[in-house]
């Protein structure tokens, strides 16, 4: 009877442990992975992402205790930031932080030594072509890179009811980017957009050719003027772009860099003829109208 309940025991454990990935087994027993999001340390969607995770490592999660959405990369420099443990289900080890993705990153990486991934998300909501300057999402990825870490942002599309993701339909997706993005250590920074339903990975470039923010005029409850600052749909994105991918329900895998430097503009004006700058005439010192009162 106990090798009986013994062997269920270990059925029903095995049912409920992560699937183990062939390509990651090696790195198991050595990687730490950082998770962070910007929606929150509650959303469903980290959750999911430290369930794919722990399938390639040892993962902690801190993420802000309140949503955090097109933060940006901003940090915390005028109060002191909190650490506190925080019980999520799936029984993985989780920080809450009163401050912004960024935070969450500098302040995980420092407390938790040794850190050989970051991974933000999954993002309710797709961050696409310039939705890069301001997601913070993203942002924490970019923290990791700036740190000299690996740094990817995973994004998902949200239904216009709001509805949560279905991400046990997502997960098999996020293990296969993972599974290469590992083997090419070359990319530190990376942005990664998984459709509803995919059909496919395709390595993208940022969409820049259109702007997708707006400004929504409305009125409080007391007539006076309010402001929303939204997005509005765009269509005709070039061909493999993030955007389009995203569109045609391709999983689209964009790397990025820090450096914002334009080369081009930067080697056309080092062409450029520089004009010797011409020596400032030094002016004779004026005459004195003062007459000489000695005899």
């Amino acid at each position: 009877m106990y090798l009986a309940a013994q062997r269920e025991s270990a059925l029903i454990f095995k049912s409920i442990r992560p699937r183990a990935s062939p390509a990651a087994f090696h790195l198991r027993m050595k990687s730490r992975i950082l998770i962070c999001n910007d929606d929150g340390i509650y959303s469903p969607g980290i959750a999911s992402l430290a369930k794919v995770a722990s399938r390639f490592g040892d993962v902690r999660i801190v993420a802000p205790d309140v949503e955090q959405s097109s933060m940006g990369h901003a940090i915390t420099s005028s109060r002191p930031l909190r650490y506190r443990r925080t019980p999520l289900p799936g029984g993985f080890e989780a920080y809450r932080v009163n401050g912004t993705p960024a935070d969450c990153v500098a302040l995980g990486t420092y407390l938790w030594e040794r850190v050989n991934l970051v991974l933000s998300g999954i993002n309710l909501g797709p961050n696409l072509g310039s939705a890069c300057w301001h997601s913070g999402t993203l942002a924490a990825a970019k923290q990791a890179a700036l740190l000299g870490l690996r740094g990817i942002a995973f994004s998902t599309a949200v239904t216009i009811t709001e509805k949560a993701p279905d991400f046990s339909q997502l997960e098999p997706y996020v293990e296969k980017v993972l599974e290469l993005l590992l083997e090419k250590k070359e990319l530190c920074l990376v942005n990664v957009n998984v459709p509803e339903k995919p059909r496919g990975i395709r390595w993208t470039r940022q969409a820049v050719k259109q702007y997708d923010g707006k400004v929504v005029p409305g009125k409080d409850p007391m007539k006076r003027a309010i402001y929303w600052f939204t997005i509005k749909p765009l269509e005709g994105e070039e061909e493999g772009t993030d955007r389009w991918a995203f569109g045609k329900n391709f999983v689209s895998i964009t790397p990025l860099r820090l450096d914002l430097t334009d080369e081009k503009d930067l080697a056309r004006v080092l062409a450029l003829p520089i004009t010797p700058a011409r020596k400032a005439r030094r002016k004779p010192p004026a005459k004195s109208t003062k007459r000489n009162s000695s005899r």
